[in-house]
């Protein structure tokens, strides 16, 4: 009997953690559904039908200030030619902002399951100047780039050099980056701003009302939420779970995210871009680890 009872409390102990929590990815969609050119093998593992537990696809999308001309996607080096404006290629149509023009990217995406930990990741093409023109979908191989490069005066697929003490990047080059939390089914606030861990960082966020600093940056679009994208590689901003009645450095009152919670996301390109970049529907997503929804 002793034994039987002992086992009975082993099995209660466990079944919280047996609830469960996994890696989840998140896309602009139903994420069951995601390009399989953006997801390796591993990756499709934590893809989920949004459709099972009752979350709508409606409310996501993707915009942008470019929406023409279309674009394919230029991290495809086996993509073809077909004609002007028409291509054979792996992943969906991007736009482009190019250089020394000002732009947007914005997505809002549907979070699958209440997060514990939560991430935002972009994966845009960034090529030097006016390449895919030149050079098609070889341009990747030859001229890809990174925001904010410098480029050589007067050169084709050219970085400029620095001497010590010189920066190698143009930092009012870099994107500026908006993050804000929006309530879904299953929740109710007002919408506020996601805050940033900078990384590497102290992670020290214990102020209340929080404030930007060495570990936290609110994402608000401002210079000093700036991210540096590298062509066809993820960027990713780790960011604080939000608290109920914790307030962010804007002074607005953090919630609980819950799934189903909606967060849209923009992306602002100066004019003072030195690159052209094509992101598009699949170009940014969230990846987090969640507790299971049944």
């Amino acid at each position: 009997m002793k034994w039987l009872i002992a086992c009975l409390l082993v099995l209660c102990t466990v079944v919280p953690a047996m609830a469960g929590e996994d890696p989840f990815i998140a896309v602009v969609g139903n994420d069951i559904e995601a390009n399989r050119f953006y997801v390796s093998p591993k990756h499709e593992l934590y893809l989920y039908d949004q459709l099972i537990t009752g979350l709508p696809t409606a409310n996501e999308g993707f915009s942008t200030d470019h929406p023409l001309p279309e674009f394919p996607e230029i991290c495809d080096y086996n993509g073809e030619i077909v004609g002007p404006g028409v291509w054979n290629y792996q992943g969906v149509p991007t736009r482009l902002v190019g250089l020394q023009n000002a732009g947007l990217f914005a997505w809002t995406i549907r979070i699958p399951k209440k997060p514990n930990a939560l991430n935002i990741c972009f994966e845009c093409g960034v090529l030097k100047p006016n390449t895919f023109q030149v050079f098609g979908f070889d341009a990747v191989l030859l001229c890809a780039a990174n925001t904010g490069e410098k480029q050589f005066p007067g050169g084709v697929c050219a970085r400029d050099d620095v001497n010590p003490g010189q920066n190698p990047v143009i930092a009012n080059a870099q994107p500026m980056i908006t993050a804000v939390a929006s309530p879904g089914p299953n929740n109710s606030f007002a919408p506020f701003h996601l805050t940033a861990y900078r990384n590497p960082g102290t992670y020290n966020n214990v102020a209340q009302p929080m404030t930007n600093n060495q570990a936290l940056q609110v994402l608000n679009g401002s210079s000093s939420a700036r991210v540096m994208l590298k062509s066809c590689l993820d960027k990713c901003i780790n960011i604080k779970i939000p608290v109920t009645g914790q307030q962010n450095a804007l002074r607005e009152v953090e919630e609980d995210l819950e799934f189903g919670d909606l967060i849209f996301i923009q992306m602002n390109i100066p004019r003072t871009n030195t690159v052209d970049i094509y992101c598009g529907p699949e170009s940014a997503r969230l990846t987090g680890i969640g507790q299971a929804n049944f």
